[in-house]
C-alpha cells in the first residue's frame, strides 16, 4: 500500500475528531455554531469514511490500478482488513461504552468496495451521487420495515441512526474516486480544495433555506437538514464537502512542513489502534468522561493518543492491530500460479 503522509493526517485528525465527539467539551445541541462539539460531530465519521475508500484505492494501485492476479491480491488484502475490522468492532461494543462504535459499519463498507476495483473514476462520483440522493430515502423507509425483524445487529448496519451503509456507502464512492487521482499532483489537490469547499458551502446554505421553507412539515425537514448524523442527502453533500477541503489542506500541509504535522501523521497511521484503544480507556474510567465531560479529560485524551501513537511509530512502526491486519492480508494475499507438470509426465486418460 502506498503511504500518503497528507492522508495520513486527515486520518489522523478524522481519529481525533471522534475522540472530540465523544469525550470533548460541549453538547451536539449547543446553539453555539463554533462549539467543539458541532463541529466534529458526524464531519469526523464522515471524513474517516472518506479516507477508508482512498485506503482502498491505495491498497489496489492508486492512480494505476491493478489488474489480474495483483487486483485478486488486492481483494483477499481488503476482505481479510474489513473481516478483522468488524471483529474488533464488534468486541470493542461488548465493552458497554455509551458510543456508537463505527468499525463494524467501517468494516461492511471496506469490504462492498472490492467490486468496484476496476471501476473508472467517473462511474464511482456517479453512484455517489445516486447514493446520496436514494440512500436517505432507503433509510426512511426501510427502518420501520427492519425495525420489526429480529437481530438489531444486522438493522444497524444497514439503516442505523449513526451510520446507515445505505447512505454512508456514498463517502467510500468519493474516496475511491478520490484515490484514482493523483494525490500528489498540486493542481489534483487545488481541485479537491475547491471542489470541497463549494459543496459545503451550497448543501449548508440550500439546508438553511429549505429547513426554514419546510418547518411545518419535520419528515421533511429531516430530509434536507446538516444536522450530525441526520443522514440526508444534503448532510452527506457537506460532509464530502468538509472532507474533501481538509484531505487537500492536509495534502499541502504535510508537503510543506512535514517535521509540524509528524505526530498527527503518526496518530492516522495507527488509527485502528488509536481508536480503539480510546474506547478502552473509556471503558475502564466509566461512562462520566463522556455524559459529564471536562476540559481537562479530553485534553488529556489527545496529548496521550497523539504522544503514544507519534512514539510508537518512530519506534516499532506499524501500531499493534496494524500490524496484525498487515500480517494476515499478506498471507491471504499470497497468491502464485499453480506449478504445472510437463505435458509428458501426465499419464494418458483411459477410454
Amino acid at each position: 500500500m502506498q503511504r500518503i503522509t497528507g492522508v495520513d493526517v486527515a486520518r489522523g485528525l478524522a481519529v481525533l475528531g471522534m475522540l472530540t465527539a465523544h469525550v470533548g467539551p460541549g453538547e451536539p445541541g449547543d446553539p453555539l455554531p463554533w462549539s467543539l462539539a458541532q463541529v466534529v460531530d458526524g464531519r469526523s465519521a464522515a471524513l474517516f469514511v472518506l479516507l477508508s475508500g482512498i485506503s482502498v484505492a491505495l491498497i489496489s494501485g492508486g492512480s494505476a490500478p491493478v489488474a489480474g492476479v495483483r487486483r485478486v491480491q488486492a481483494r483477499a488484502k481488503i476482505l481479510v482488513r474489513a473481516f478483522l475490522v468488524l471483529g474488533i468492532g464488534v468486541a470493542v461494543i461488548l465493552l458497554g461504552t455509551p458510543i456508537a462504535v463505527i468499525l463494524p459499519t467501517y468494516a461492511v463498507l471496506f469490504a462492498c468496495a472490492t467490486p468496484l476495483l476496476g471501476a473508472d473514476p467517473r462511474r464511482l462520483l456517479g453512484g455517489a451521487v445516486a447514493v446520496a440522493a436514494l440512500g436517505p430515502v432507503l433509510h426512511v423507509a426501510l427502518q420501520d420495515v427492519l425495525g420489526r425483524l429480529p437481530g438489531r445487529g444486522f438493522t444497524d448496519l444497514l439503516v442505523g441512526d449513526f451510520y446507515p451503509a445505505v447512505v454512508w456507502f456514498a463517502y467510500v464512492l468519493v474516496g475511491l474516486a478520490v484515490g484514482r487521482m493523483d494525490l500528489r499532483d498540486r493542481r489534483v489537490r487545488l481541485r479537491l480544495l475547491g471542489a470541497g469547499a463549494a459543496l459545503a458551502v451550497v448543501a449548508h446554505l440550500a439546508s438553511a433555506l429549505l429547513t426554514r421553507a419546510l418547518a411545518g412539515d419535520p419528515a421533511l425537514v429531516a430530509l434536507v437538514t446538516t444536522e450530525p448524523h441526520s443522514s440526508s442527502g444534503l448532510e452527506v453533500v457537506a460532509n464530502t464537502g468538509v472532507g474533501l477541503a481538509v484531505l487537500a489542506l492536509c495534502l499541502i500541509v504535510a508537503d510543506a512542513v512535514p517535521a509540524l504535522v509528524a505526530p498527527v501523521a503518526a496518530t492516522g497511521a495507527l488509527a485502528l489502534t488509536a481508536y480503539t484503544g480510546q474506547l478502552v480507556v473509556i471503558a475502564l474510567l466509566g461512562e462520566s468522561v463522556v455524559w459529564q465531560p471536562q476540559a481537562g479529560t479530553w485534553l488529556a485524551f489527545l496529548v496521550v493518543t497523539v504522544l503514544a501513537c507519534w512514539t510508537w511509530r518512530a519506534a516499532l512502526g506499524r501500531g499493534p492491530l496494524e500490524r496484525l491486519l498487515h500480517g494476515l492480508a499478506a498471507r491471504a494475499a499470497d497468491v502464485s500460479p499453480d506449478v504445472l507438470p510437463p505435458r509428458d509426465a501426465v499419464p494418458a486418460a483411459r477410454d
